[in-house]
């Protein structure tokens, strides 16, 4: 299997200094030509690691999302004429112009060339420059820097991080706690409101468990429309959400993986299919060799919808007598009791991956994967090379 890089590249270089007038390097958002060697989140492969909202409303991440790269004709049948002559050519616009200049409202500013959440409300503060302003951006990732030296100034540019888009400059006068001060245009932006946070959703997550974390986790990183895997624990305490205890299996926690999928391109139904298809949800508290109440296959339910949705399902197997009489015993239970998800141990992430030639791994984990590359082939994210 493959793994996303995770590597962040940057850097500044600054070749010269030069003096410039005070109130214009510390005003405007300006124009970014000429930039430098830039500092950012975006991976070698195509993806930005960010912070996105899933469905709920709820900010989640990082995750590796897909960069938008479109033509110039494609950003122009996408963008309004100023929006894209601030975001894609490095444009600003009038001081004291901007619609979202003296915004009150609560909620979640975002970029206006492709959705990603960039500021929210909380940071938003008056500067008095005629620009929206912001002491820090709503996840760190989300905004890349470079530097500027256009029109005789050095600056520091701030762009949107899956698209490039041209957002302002970022200054060291803002206020506590950060200092800073994010400058940004209105054009670059579109505002949504609190009580609508939902509506930016790109991503679900569920919790699922069925046996050692290292394959559950495996075998869903091979699916399409699953932007991240992680092992963890689930059922227990908080303060029991450790290996060594929760091998005991006195902690009621079970070892489990969140995953972080679109349903766009994945639906709920479909990972439940994987799923059950790829660990015994008939044995109960084992699978195989690993017995206890740890390795029980089990879902854990964010809420009502979603365990409607795993309901239906088991009972559409149940009904078919997919287990040819045998009973599922696959348990329900809600995440947020008594303490959430839990992330494991570093050692545990990317297991299988990061450890091809262990025994375990051999002889339990890559027969799931092989299975669903077999049966699943279509869910792929790509086709595995012989």
């Amino acid at each position: 299997m493959s793994v996303i890089p995770r590597v962040l590249i940057g850097g500044l270089v600054l070749p010269f200094v030069v003096v410039v007038p005070i109130a214009l390097a510390m005003m405007a958002p300006g124009s970014g030509v000429g930039s430098e060697d830039s500092v950012d989140s975006t991976a070698s492969d195509g993806t930005a690691r960010v912070s996105v909202f899933n469905t709920d409303g709820e900010l989640v991440g990082p995750v590796d999302m897909p960069r938008l790269e479109l033509t110039e004709d494609e950003w122009r049948e996408r963008l309004t004429d100023e929006q894209f002559r601030i975001l894609r050519t490095d444009g600003t616009e009038a001081a004291f112009c901007g619609t979202l200049l003296d915004n009150k409202k609560a909620g979640v500013y975002s970029c206006a060339g492709c959705g990603l959440p960039l500021f929210s409300s909380e940071a938003k503060f008056t500067s008095g420059t005629g620009w929206p302003s912001f002491f820090r951006p709503i996840a760190e990732g989300n905004v890349t820097e470079k530097a500027d030296i256009s029109f005789g100034m050095v600056r520091t540019e701030i762009e949107c991080a899956r698209c490039d888009g041209h957002l302002g400059h970022v200054f060291e006068d803002g206020p506590a706690p950060t200092g800073r001060r994010h400058c940004l245009n209105s054009e670059s932006l579109v505002f949504t409101e609190k009580s609508d946070l939902a509506s930016l959703g790109e991503v679900r997550q569920v919790v699922l468990a069925g046996g050692c974390f290292w394959c559950v986790e495996a075998v869903f990183e091979e699916l399409a429309g699953v932007v991240e895997v992680v092992s963890g624990y689930a059922g227990g305490e908080p303060s029991d959400a450790d290996y060594q205890k929760v091998i005991t299996g006195m902690t009621g926690h079970a070892e489990a993986v969140r995953i972080t999928y679109r349903p766009g391109v994945i639906t709920l139904p479909e990972l439940l299919r994987v799923h059950f298809a790829t660990h015994d949800p008939t044995t109960l508290n084992r699978q195989g060799a690993d017995v206890g109440p740890q390795y029980r296959s089990a879902v854990f339910y964010s809420d009502r919808a979603e365990k409607a949705v795993v309901e239906a399902f088991i009972a559409e197997l149940t009904e078919l007598d997919v287990f040819e009489g045998r009973r599922i015993v696959t348990t329900l239970e809600p995440l947020n009791g008594p303490g959430g998800f839990h992330l494991a141990e570093a050692y545990h992430q990317d297991y299988v991956c990061n450890n091809p030639m262990n025994g375990y791994v051999r002889a339990v984990a890559m027969p799931k994967v092989e299975k669903v590359r077999e049966e699943f082939a279509d869910k792929l994210k790509e086709q595995p090379q012989p």
